[in-house]
């Protein structure tokens, strides 16, 4: 019998996350990630009459129809067997068209590679039977990972409940595979994405309002 292919995705609860940055720092040190640059992140934002604080854990949304990919003029990155979006460091040139046409500013440069990095769930960590480091070093089990395909996964019965959803780019909608809970405040992203050329993205990427 043929192994169903995975599908990786992160469920994220922002009640949850203290600000510990314990995610950030295991996700720095797990991928060597230089100094001054990150592959997560932790948005705060201020609510309420009360000015409530409220952090949002993010960082590559792995996208079901990712803006990078299509803005690649080399291949470099590309969508992997397992849904996640990667980057084929031999491939890459690190122009960097992919760091602009991102929605999410999930990406950056690498100083000492000169490659184009960014957050692939650990992948290494993966293909041995482990977990992201920011999910596994979470205190406050902000983050649960898992396979969409896997009805029985701990992600797949959260987003049954219905109280999970999708947060996109106010502009762009690149189908992420990170969920937020309903009734939490989105953090709004920081930058609209830039294609270069004539490279254009499926229909169902850019947002109407029809």
């Amino acid at each position: 019998m043929t192994q169903m292919q995975k599908k990786y995705a992160i469920v994220i609860d922002p009640l949850n996350c203290i600000d510990c940055k314990a995610c950030l720092i295991a996700c720095k040190v797990e991928n060597q990630v230089p100094e001054s640059f990150w592959r997560n992140w932790i948005k705060e934002n201020n609510t309420g009459e009360e000015l409530r604080t409220q952090y949002q854990p993010g960082q590559c949304m792995q996208c079901d129809d990712p803006s990078c990919v299509a803005a690649c003029p080399v291949d470099a990155t590309y969508k992997g067997e397992n849904g996640l979006v990667e980057i084929n460091l031999d491939k890459c040139i690190g122009c960097g068209n992919c760091v602009t046409a991102c929605p999410y500013d999930a990406r950056y440069r690498n100083s000492t590679t000169k490659k184009v990095d960014k957050c692939d769930f650990c992948n290494h960590r993966l293909e041995v039977g482990e977990i992201p480091a920011c999910v596994e070093t979470c205190p406050t089990k902000t983050r649960v990972f898992g396979d969409l395909n896997d009805p029985e996964s701990a992600v797949s019965k959260l987003l049954k409940s219905k109280e999970y959803m999708r947060i996109v780019n106010p502009l762009v909608n690149t189908l992420p595979n990170i969920y937020y809970r309903n009734g939490t405040d989105s953090v709004h992203w920081p930058k609209v994405p830039t294609l270069p050329g004539e490279i254009h993205m499926s229909p169902k990427f850019w947002k109407t309002n029809t």
